[in-house]
């Protein structure tokens, strides 16, 4: 075992006597150790439950014959740090609990790992880790959080809050209904309703193979869901016998698999960053193109918000992630899985309970997958939008700049009503090392939604977006405006055209213009100056590779 070399042998009587405070007896030496890396917080909605799903693993483990240990890591809750300088920390905290997680089972020698997580760094920054270590390793996703309800009707953070704030300043609602909204949306412990980053994670961590069927969509505080950390905490132990780690687990097949969930759900742009900085961890490249080349070849089979009307727990009734691998089945690539069955096996046995909210490959709800991605003059190295969260209407766009060099300087343009119909706003300076951070642009895209804008307005940035944007909303332009990308020379005014079908973004300047400005540029000073962002902001590469830290 791994953790011999920190308990076996006459050398380690200091470690031993270290570890006999921690409870331990003579006969748990023999065991495995297992680590429990839990983020909880009370902090974060997403992570209040972990305290209840922390002893179920651990007694799961018990019973095969391990011993647990239970460590922290830190986790930051999005919402909560959405418009302000909160968000900075967000994106680069996944670096960190990468990190910590690595350090944690290095320094201890840790046999196995069991990875409770949620929400939507800290879900891929425990991938990330578990793909770097590659030692036996399971994830307990936490789940999504039930829906809220208001006067009969169900609620979800996105559209009931940040968007309603916006239709309160449009005189849309009254200020009683708006706090009756932000009283009620968020009823309870688990990831947000929708189809966000967090539980587009959680269905990518089960498809991926790393956690046990079920696990992806099971709400936070289900009897199904504690029992699926039992399960977890006993699976470890089978784990470590048959040395099936995380690399063996998570191939570029399973990569594969994940990206073509990804696609027929309809989930976060964010999977275009976490993706390839997991498989970067596995030694597996992950282009950004493939996303949508997968998105040609896959169809968007659920409605799930926020482009959609339906919530996760639709999503889980209906069968969830099993169900809709076996939609997938006839496109899903053998990958071994924790659960000890190949992915194919389990899409054979996944059962779609209702059709109305998963559907057929034949009867879509968009004939191709969620996510597109986008070239041209404004983004030589690719950017992101969610198609499927965009109305027919608007896949192709055309209109005149209006750039801002911060989210808050465009925030606070369309709060005062400046923006207008055929505006295409440009906010940059907001990408990973310009940021720094590639702050999510959830505010402003919430707002141009809860104005009544989404169909008028386009929003493009070199930063990123919630998983609950809707609307033609396109993010992670690369190059971006911090390292010279084109998006930096835009003027007020120009004239910008989107055409999603034919994946093209373009700047309607003449190069000889574009290299005018391009000779006039200057690289802007940094916005922060000391912390460790400081230090991130040298090191982070572009949107495109997956802002992953260069050696």
């Amino acid at each position: 075992m791994r953790s011999d070399l920190t308990k076996k042998g006459l050398e380690r009587v200091g470690n031993r006597a270290l570890l006999y405070a921690t409870g331990l007896k003579k006969e748990d030496f023999d065991k495995p150790f297992i680590g429990i890396a839990s983020s909880y917080t009370n902090l974060v909605p997403g992570h209040m439950s972990m305290r209840d799903l922390e002893p179920l693993i651990a007694k799961g483990i018990k019973e095969k014959g391990g011993y647990p240990f239970i460590f922290g890591l830190p986790a930051i809750c999005d919402g909560i740090a959405m418009g302000h300088i909160g968000m900075h920390y967000s994106l680069p905290s996944r670096e960190l609990i990468a990190d910590e997680v690595e350090s944690i089972a290095q320094a201890h020698q840790l046999d196995g790992l069991v990875l409770l997580t949620a929400c939507d760094k800290i879900t891929p920054g425990m991938l990330m880790a578990a793909a770097r270590l590659d030692i036996p390793c399971i994830v307990v996703t936490v789940g999504p959080m039930h829906s809220g309800e208001y006067k009969g009707r169900r609620l979800s953070l996105v559209r009931d809050t940040f968007e309603a704030l916006a239709a309160f300043k449009a005189g849309k609602i009254s200020k009683e209904e708006l706090e009756a909204l932000e009283c009620r949306a968020c009823p309870g412990a688990g990831s947000c309703q929708g189809l966000y980053t967090a539980n587009t994670m959680s269905c990518i961590t089960e498809t991926l193979g790393m956690s046990l069927p079920g696990c992806g969509t099971s709400l936070a505080l289900s009897q199904k869901k504690k029992e699926l950390a039992y399960e977890s905490g006993k699976k470890i132990l089978d784990l470590i016998k048959h040395n099936l780690t995380p690399r063996k687990i998570m191939t570029k097949a399973a990569f594969r698999n994940a990206i073509r969930m990804d696609m027929a759900l309809g989930g976060s742009t964010n999977t275009a960053l976490h993706i390839p900085a997991i498989a970067h961890e596995a030694g597996i490249e992950i282009p950004l193109e493939l996303f949508d080349q997968v998105s040609k070849e896959i169809a968007h089979i659920t409605n799930l918000r926020p482009g959609g009307e339906d919530f996760m727990e639709d999503f889980d009734a209906a069968g969830g992630i099993m169900a809709a691998l076996n939609v997938l089945k006839d496109k899903i690539e053998s990958a071994k899985t924790v659960s000890g069955e190949d992915i194919k096996k389990l899409a054979g046995q996944g059962k779609v309970l209702d059709s109305k909210i998963i559907r057929s490959l034949d009867n879509p709800f968009h004939k191709e997958g969620g996510i597109a991605i986008l070239k041209g003059s404004l983004a030589p190295d690719g950017c992101v939008v969610k198609q499927s969260a965009i109305t027919p209407k608007t896949l192709r766009f055309t209109g005149k700049a209006r750039v801002f060099e911060s989210e808050e300087t465009g925030m606070k343009a369309i709060m005062d009503g400046k923006i207008k119909k055929g505006d295409v706003i440009v906010i940059r300076y907001e990408g990973p090392k310009g940021g720094p951070g590639m702050r999510e642009m959830l505010s402003p895209t919430s707002a141009i939604a809860g104005m009544g804008l989404s169909e008028d307005v386009a929003l493009l940035t070199d930063g990123r977006f919630s998983g609950g944007t809707r609307g033609p909303c396109i993010g992670h332009i690369s190059p971006e405006a911090a390292c010279g990308g084109p998006i930096g020379l835009i003027k007020e005014g120009d004239t910008i055209e989107i055409d999603i079908p034919k994946r093209s973004l373009e700047l309607k300047v003449s190069n000889e213009e574009l290299e005018k400005r391009r000779k006039d540029w200057k690289a802007p000073k940094p916005k922060i100056n000391s912390g460790w962002l400081a230090r991130y902001a040298k090191l982070v590469t572009s949107a495109n590779t997956g802002a992953i830290l260069s050696p």
